[in-house]
């Protein structure tokens, strides 16, 4: 059967967002109003976090969050060899140098041991990415003191010990790509944080650096979520759950046909929300110029890099 790219089919949901983003076009309201208001207040109250700041894409939410934690030119910045080119392009373009640490093969994810063995006297910050619906463990870094930054672009609804990612560390970040588990019509992201300067810092950081149009604080980025983007999350963002739950349930049917006699299954395999989004490899593998950035050991990333299939969870299927 043929298997859809994107998240989920809009069919059902083209009337209401005909009426919302008809509003919006009659609104004559395109940029920072309403819309983006509200999204950021009803997504900020979904995951438990006290503010969420919408930007134009998921890479512009991971530079700008880098940058209003603090991540000045030269900083090191620890992170998974394991994710997407885009987590440590972001890094790159806020000056930072990336530094790759190891996963644990059986989540996908970073670990306090991986990371520990990654910091240096120049690290000032850690980056940790949720991956296929695993949630890195957070609270297990906080003793190393250092401001943790989630990237959680495909894990919008995951959670661990009843605390939802992209409310875990002191920022996280969010992509609303097509293909992601929440999405918008085009491209979209978001900066979540409980840190109320934090999440100052960003809003100006998304607006030329500036608060007022007239005041210039900072050299930041001309990235905001769109009107029209955020009222289609809006009619999006209460099937979240209800899509994950089908995600879960199109995993469970592959295990249960037997996959596992195959592949090795990520653990846990039932509290996993299966993405849309095909195999991840580590940047040093695939794009020559990453090979001359810091790295330690990694035991696993490759292997698994090397190794990984991923199957078509649409929750639809």
């Amino acid at each position: 059967m043929p298997v859809p790219l994107f998240a989920s089919s809009h069919d059902r949901y083209a009337p209401a967002l005909r009426e919302r983003l008809g509003a919006v076009i009659d609104s004559g309201r395109y940029i920072l109003g309403p819309e983006v208001e509200a999204f950021e207040q009803e997504f900020a109250d979904y995951l438990g976090a006290q503010h969420c700041v919408g930007v134009a894409n998921g890479t512009d939410a991971l530079t700008i969050a880098l940058k209003a934690l603090g991540v000045q030119p030269g900083d090191e910045v620890v992170m998974p060899s394991f994710t997407f080119y885009a987590t440590a392009e972001a890094a790159v373009n806020a000056g930072a140098v990336p530094v790759f640490c190891d996963i644990d093969p059986s989540t996908y994810c970073v670990t306090a041991e991986t990371v520990e063995r990654a910091i240096t006297p120049r690290t000032k910050a850690i980056v940790v990415v949720h991956l296929f619906g695993n949630v890195a463990p957070v609270e297990e870094l906080r003793r190393f003191g250092l401001p943790i930054l989630e990237d959680a672009a495909q894990a919008a609804g995951a959670s661990l010990d009843g605390r939802m990612a992209g409310a875990l560390g002191d920022a996280a970040t969010f992509s609303f790509f097509p293909s992601k588990n929440l999405f918008c019509m085009g491209d979209g992201g978001a900066i979540t944080t409980n840190a109320p300067d934090v999440a100052a810092r960003a809003r100006r950081l998304r607006f030329h650096g500036s608060e007022d149009k007239q005041t210039f604080v900072d050299v930041g980025f001309n990235s905001r979520l769109d009107e029209l983007q955020a009222a289609a999350l809006r009619v999006f963002l209460p099937e979240l759950d209800a899509w994950n739950a089908a995600r879960r349930a199109v995993a469970d049917g592959y295990a249960e046909a037997g996959l596992g006699d195959f592949l090795q299954l990520p653990s846990p395999w039932r509290a996993r929300i299966p993405s849309t989004t095909s195999t991840w490899r580590a940047p040093s593998e695939r794009t020559s110029w990453w090979r001359d950035w810091p790295r330690r050991a990694w035991a696993h990333a490759p292997t698994t890099a090397g190794r990984c299939t991923s199957s078509p969870p649409w929750s639809r299927l």
